[in-house]
This record gives C-alpha cells, sequence and structure tokens, in this order.
C-alpha cells in the first residue's frame, strides 16, 4: 500500500496556486488571527466551529486546511477524516509562518 501524504509545503501550494489549480483554502484560526493576515481566497472556518460547519468544506476537489503553524489545520485534518471519512485533504505544513518564511517574505507575521 502506498503513503500517501496528507500534507503539503508552502512553496508547493504556491505552485499549484500560480498554476491556477482548482483548491478550496479553509483557514482554521481565530477571526482576529485572520483578519490580521491570511492567504488570498481562504475561507475563515475556525477549529472549534468545524465539527459545525463541516458541510462548508467541499467534499470532491482538493482542501488545503491552513493555520498559524500547522498543528490546529492538522486537527481539523484528523477531524474530517476519521470522523466523516474526507479524504480531499491537504495540511499546509508549517501553516502561515512557512508561507511567510519560504514564500512571501512581505506577508504579516505574529
Amino acid at each position: 500500500m502506498e503513503s500517501v501524504s496528507l500534507e503539503i509545503s508552502a512553496e508547493e501550494l504556491h505552485h499549484r496556486l500560480q498554476a491556477g489549480d482548482d483548491l478550496q483554502l479553509v483557514d482554521v484560526r481565530q477571526p482576529e488571527e485572520f483578519d490580521y493576515c491570511h492567504l488570498p481566497g481562504s475561507m475563515l472556518l475556525p477549529l472549534d466551529e468545524v465539527p459545525r460547519r463541516a458541510d462548508e468544506i467541499r467534499a470532491d476537489g482538493p482542501v488545503v486546511l491552513i493555520c498559524h503553524h500547522g498543528v490546529r489545520s492538522a486537527q481539523a485534518l484528523g477531524y474530517l477524516r476519521h470522523r466523516l471519512g474526507r479524504t480531499n485533504l491537504l495540511n499546509l505544513r508549517g501553516g502561515v509562518a512557512a508561507w511567510a518564511a519560504q514564500v512571501d517574505p512581505a506577508f504579516p507575521r505574529y
């Protein structure tokens, strides 16, 4: 059985966005974090609201889950995968901190 990666690097995400891939970006941070900085086109869905609002996350097509460092988005991925059987999810490894460090030096950091 081949291993399927559940993560995407900031560089790979940037490449796929530049290529026009149809990705749903779901940011699971808190509203004040999202207001401070977020990837263009991403949807705010705080981690504690994921169980109640999971139907807002598409079941088909790739979905990238995003947070500050990749921990909360990994929790969201685990919940959606194990409780709801979702297999179309990727976690942004290192979160927006990795995006700022590896892709966009002008991206706000906190």
